[in-house]
C-alpha cells in the first residue's frame, strides 16, 4: 500500500531540542534522545467513512513529533497501518451494499486527499493489514507454542497472563479494562474464556465473510491488536521510541499489543513512550463514526476552507487536551493565518531569530503548539506595529511555520 506525497521540509538555521513527552505508561513526562534515527509507530484509520478532525488532530499530533526530530538532524521511520479489514468495514459494506474492498480503497484514497492538503508528512511505510496477514499466522502460531494463547471453538485468543507486564500501559483497573473492553471491540462476556479480558487474534472463517488462509490456524482473519505488533516488529523492531494514537487507543489497543510483542519476544517495553492524543468533540460528545457527529476534513476543504486554516485550527490547541470544535475556532485559525501571511509578505521585518528559538522551545515542551503559535503571533503583531529592517526576517518566519508547524505561508 502506498502512501501519501510528502512535501519538501526547509532546513532552519541551528539545530532543535530533543523532545519531552508525556508517556501514558509512566504517567510522566520522558525526554526521548533516540539515536541518529527516531522510530515512531501510529495507529491509522479504519478506513470505513471519512477523516473527521478527530482523526486529523491525532495525526497532526504525530506530524509535530517528526518535524521535531527532523529539526533534530535526524532521520524519522515512521509506520502507520490502515485496518483494512475489520468488523466495523465489513458492517458498513453490508449498511451500504458496498463492496467491502471497493469501501477500504476509496476511503483510503480520501484520507491520503486529506493527509496531503493538512500537509502531514508521509509515513515511511503505510501498511494494510490484509497485505499483513503473511507475516500474522506465524506470530500466532509462535504464542500459541509459547503457551501464551489458546483455541476456543475454532477462534485464537492471546491469554493476558502470559504477560507480566500486562496492565502496565494504561494502568487501569480490572474493572475499568473489562467496560473498556466491552465499548471497545472486546468480547468480555463471552463463555469459555480464560479471562474475561483475552483478546482475539484470530477469527475462524464466518460465513459470508471475508478470510484467509491460515496455516495450523485454519482460515480466517486477524484480531485487531496483532495487526499493528507484526507491522511494527516487523519495521521497527521492539523498543522503538514512540507508539502513538488517540487517547481511546491507550486500551485495549495499545495494552494488548504491547502484551502480544512482549509475550512473543520475551522482550520489555514494546516502546519506549506511549503517547497519546485526545479526543476532539462536537455538540457536547466525542466526535466519532458511531455517533456520526462528525466535521469531515473533505467537507471542510470542499466548501472551500484553506487546509492550512484547518490546521491552524488543531494547533490551537494542546494535543493531549480534549476540545470541542465549533465554526467560531475555524474562523479565529483564518483570521490568524490571515494576519500571518501579511505579515511575511512585507520585504523585511523585526529579527525572527528569537521567534525561532521559542517555537522550537515550545514544541519540544511536549508538543506545544499553542505555545508556539504564540511566539508567531507576538512576531506578526511586532510587524504589524513598528516593522522593521531585517531582511530575512519574514523569510525566516515562513520557513519556521513551514519546517515546524507544517503551515505554508
Amino acid at each position: 500500500m502506498h502512501a501519501w506525497p510528502a512535501t519538501e521540509v526547509p532546513v532552519l538555521p541551528g539545530q532543535g531540542r530533543d523532545l519531552d513527552v508525556h508517556d501514558t505508561a509512566t504517567g510522566g513526562r520522558l525526554t526521548l534522545a533516540p539515536g541518529p534515527v527516531a522510530r515512531l509507530y501510529v495507529c491509522g484509520i479504519t478506513p470505513y467513512d471519512a477523516t473527521h478532525l478527530g482523526h486529523a488532530a491525532t495525526y497532526n499530533a504525530f506530524d509535530l513529533v517528526q518535524r521535531v526530530w527532523l529539526d533534530t538532524k535526524r532521520q524519522v521511520h515512521y509506520i502507520q497501518n490502515v485496518t483494512d479489514v475489520d468488523d466495523p468495514l465489513l458492517e458498513r459494506a453490508v449498511q451500504t451494499g458496498e463492496d467491502w474492498t471497493q469501501l477500504a480503497e476509496r476511503e483510503t484514497a480520501l484520507f491520503r486527499e486529506d493527509m496531503t492538503a493538512l500537509r502531514m508528512l508521509p509515513p515511511r511505510h503505510f501498511v494494510g493489514a490484509v497485505e499483513a496477514i503473511p507475516r500474522i499466522v506465524p506470530m500466532v502460531e509462535r504464542l500459541r507454542e509459547l503457551g501464551a494463547a489458546y483455541e476456543l471453538e475454532g477462534d485464537i485468543y492471546f491469554s493476558v497472563e502470559a504477560d507480566p507486564h500486562f496492565g502496565g500501559v494504561s494502568r487501569y483497573d480490572a474493572e475499568t479494562m473489562r467496560l473498556l473492553s466491552a465499548e471497545r471491540g472486546g468480547d468480555p462476556e463471552r463463555p469459555g474464556k480464560k479471562n474475561p479480558l483475552d483478546p482475539m487474534l484470530w477469527m475462524a472463517a464466518r460465513e459470508g465473510e471475508p478470510h484467509w488462509d491460515g496455516g495450523s490456524l485454519g482460515p480466517g482473519r486477524p484480531g485487531w491488536h496483532i495487526e499493528c505488533v507484526a507491522i511494527a516488529l516487523d519495521h521497527l523492531g521492539m523498543g522503538f521510541d514512540i507508539q502513538g494514537g488517540g487517547s481511546d487507543l491507550a486500551f485495549p489497543h495499545h495494552e494488548m499489543g504491547a502484551s502480544h510483542a512482549q509475550a512473543l519476544t520475551g522482550e520489555y517495553p514494546f516502546a519506549q513512550a506511549y503517547v497519546h492524543a485526545g479526543m476532539v468533540g462536537l455538540d457536547g460528545e466525542k466526535m466519532s463514526k458511531s455517533k456520526g457527529n462528525l466535521v469531515f476534513v473533505s467537507q471542510l476543504r470542499q466548501d472551500g476552507v484553506d487546509p492550512a486554516a484547518v490546521r491552524l485550527t488543531l494547533l490551537a490547541h494542546h494535543y493531549r487536551s480534549d476540545w470541542e470544535y465549533t465554526p467560531a475556532k475555524l474562523h479565529q485559525a483564518q483570521e490568524r493565518l490571515a494576519r500571518w501571511r501579511a505579515a511575511v509578505s512585507r520585504p523585511d521585518g523585526p529579527p525572527a531569530e528569537e521567534m525561532l528559538a521559542e517555537v522550537r522551545a515550545a514544541l519540544a515542551d511536549d508538543l506545544d503548539a499553542p505555545a508556539a503559535l504564540a511566539a508567531v503571533d507576538r512576531w506578526a503583531e511586532r510587524q504589524a506595529a513598528e516593522g522593521g529592517t531585517d531582511e530575512g526576517a519574514p523569510g525566516l518566519v515562513s520557513r519556521t511555520v513551514d519546517a515546524l508547524l507544517g503551515v505554508a505561508l
